[in-house]
């Protein structure tokens, strides 16, 4: 009978000895680093497209050298700076820092135009600072700008009607808008038709007035109504005031709302009637005219051409004497 031949017990040492063997090493399937690539440019351009969308949508908020801020971009609906307002913001920044950004609008070439926050931008540069917080708007429209700056001084600082009014006419004279009444209910869409009727009124002021009134914010509702109705009304007035306002250059607002009272109180003065040609006929078919300018003129049918030689030669003779 055959012996059966024991198998021996495995060798506690071999995977430890100089000959273990070695385990096989795997390397990522190149597809994997494809696809690792893929996410992060995946990613980067997600990230670039939200960067340019924020941009385009106006939601950008970004640190800018104040002197790339263009402040005159607009024309400034803001006429007069308050000094305590002010002096008031500068503390507040000091001691707050700027809380609230600035609006502008990217001009191209690393310029930008202010759309609201004149005040801020104004008391940054008094303080000595060189940068400005700033939420990069793009408006497809100098329509929207405009109506952003309106927006934002309507709700932080009351605007005048007469700067309301400014900006109303500033914007038909630009373009923005084909005429007032378009501007009124653009830029003042919230306001009821009163209100917008009144500042329409003051843009009769406006029209005739700015740059002469140095002091324009401080007009009443009621004397800028007067104003404009009288101005409607009389199409000399204008010139008359420009004048007297140039002339006097009122030291403070009393002193021009005075002037311009009194010149809405003093009567027109009625226009001196002038005289009546004298008439004299000579004859039935004669008539012999003399003006108050001194000028004579003859008319009927019995000036015809005989007589009207002989009359200039009587002239000639008579003049050369």
């Amino acid at each position: 009978m055959a012996r059966r031949k024991r198998l021996s017990s495995a060798r506690p040492d071999f995977l430890s000895s100089g000959e273990e063997a070695q385990a096989p090493r795997t390397s990522p399937a190149p597809i994997a680093g494809i696809a690792g690539d893929a996410a992060q440019s995946a990613a980067a351009a997600e990230m670039a497209q939200a960067l340019t969308d924020a941009r385009e949508s106006g939601r950008m908020m970004v640190d800018l050298p104040l002197s790339v801020i263009d402040p005159a971009y607009l024309v400034r609906d803001r006429l007069s700076v308050d000094e305590e307002e002010m002096q008031a913001l500068m503390t507040s920044l000091e001691a707050r820092g700027q809380q609230v950004p600035v609006e502008v609008a990217d001009l191209g070439d690393g310029c930008y135009g202010l759309i609201s926050g004149w005040r801020r931008i104004e008391a940054l540069r008094r303080m000595g600072r060189d940068t400005a917080l700033a939420l990069l708007r793009a408006p497809r429209e100098a329509e929207d700008a405009y109506l952003a700056m309106v927006e934002e001084n309507e709700i932080r600082v009351g605007l005048s009607h007469y700067e309301r009014a400014r900006i109303a006419v500033k914007a038909v004279e630009q373009g923005v808008y084909p005429d007032l009444s378009a501007a009124l209910r653009g830029l003042y869409y919230a306001a009821s038709r009163a209100k917008r009727s009144k500042i329409g009124s003051f843009a009769t002021v406006v029209s005739s007035l700015d740059g002469h009134l140095r002091h324009p914010v401080a007009i009443g509702e009621r004397l800028g109504l007067r104003l404009a109705q009288a101005l409607e009304g009389d199409a000399g007035l204008a010139k008359t005031l420009t004048s007297r306002l140039d002339a006097a250059e009122p030291a403070d607002a009393e002193a021009e709302q005075a002037l311009l009272s009194a010149a809405l109180a003093t009567p027109a003065q009625p226009k001196a009637k002038r005289p009546a040609p004298q008439r004299t006929r000579i004859g039935p078919d004669l008539n012999f005219v003399e003006d108050p300018d001194g000028s004579i003129s003859l008319s009927g049918r019995a000036l015809d051409p005989e007589l009207k030689a002989a009359l200039k030669e009587w002239l000639v003779k008579r003049v050369k004497g």
